[in-house]
C-alpha cells in the first residue's frame, strides 16, 4: 500500500450510468469491458442513494450527483474516505469548489459559505450545479483540472481555488 494519498479512478457518469469521463490509475480493472461493468455496478448501487460513500468490490467509492451527472472518486477500502472526497473534479460537487473550473470566460471568483459554490461573474455555468451539456462543452477544462488534481493516482492538489487558478493559466 502506497504511503502517499492516492485514488484508483475518477469517473463521471451521465444519468443513465454511461461513461462521460473515466481515468483509471491502476490495473484493478485492466480491460474496458471490466471498467464498464464496474461503472454499471457503481451506478446501479448509488444512483438512488442519498449517501455519498459506498464500499463496492473492496473499494471505497465517494460519489456525488448534480442534475444529470454522477461524479465518482474511487479509493482503496483501507483509505480514509475523506481523501477521495476532497478530490472531486466535478464543479459544484466539492466543498468550496467554483463551478468555473470548466471554463468560465471571466476566470470566476469562488465564494463558498458553508460549501455552497457561487460564481457571480460566470454567464455560462449555472450556480451550484453543472449539467451534462456544460461538461461536454468544456471537456478540455475537465481534462486539465483532473491532471492538476491527480497524477498517476497520486493526489497532487485538493484546493479547488488552486486548481481553478492553474487551469485558467493554461
Amino acid at each position: 500500500e502506497p504511503s502517499l494519498y492516492t485514488v484508483k479512478a475518477i469517473l463521471i457518469l451521465d444519468n443513465d450510468g454511461e461513461r462521460l469521463f473515466a481515468k483509471y490509475y491502476d490495473d484493478t480493472y485492466p480491460s474496458v469491458k471490466e471498467q464498464r461493468a464496474f461503472e454499471k455496478n457503481i451506478f446501479s448501487k448509488t444512483h438512488r442513494s442519498d449517501s455519498e460513500i459506498a464500499l463496492l468490490d473492496g473499494l471505497t467509492v465517494v460519489y456525488k450527483s448534480s442534475i444529470d451527472l454522477y461524479c465518482c472518486v474511487i479509493g482503496s477500502a483501507t483509505q480514509n474516505e475523506g481523501i477521495p472526497l476532497g478530490v472531486s473534479p466535478c464543479p459544484g460537487l466539492s466543498p468550496g469548489e467554483c463551478p468555473c473550473v470548466l471554463g468560465c470566460p471571466s476566470g470566476g471568483v469562488p465564494v463558498s459559505p458553508r460549501g455552497v459554490p457561487v460564481c457571480q461573474r460566470c454567464p455560462r455555468v449555472p450556480r451550484k450545479s453543472v449539467e451534462r451539456r456544460a461538461l461536454l462543452d468544456n471537456m478540455e477544462g475537465l481534462f486539465l483540472a483532473v491532471d492538476e488534481i491527480v497524477d498517476g493516482g497520486v493526489i497532487l492538489e485538493s484546493d479547488p481555488q488552486q486548481v481553478v487558478h492553474r487551469v485558467a493559466v493554461r
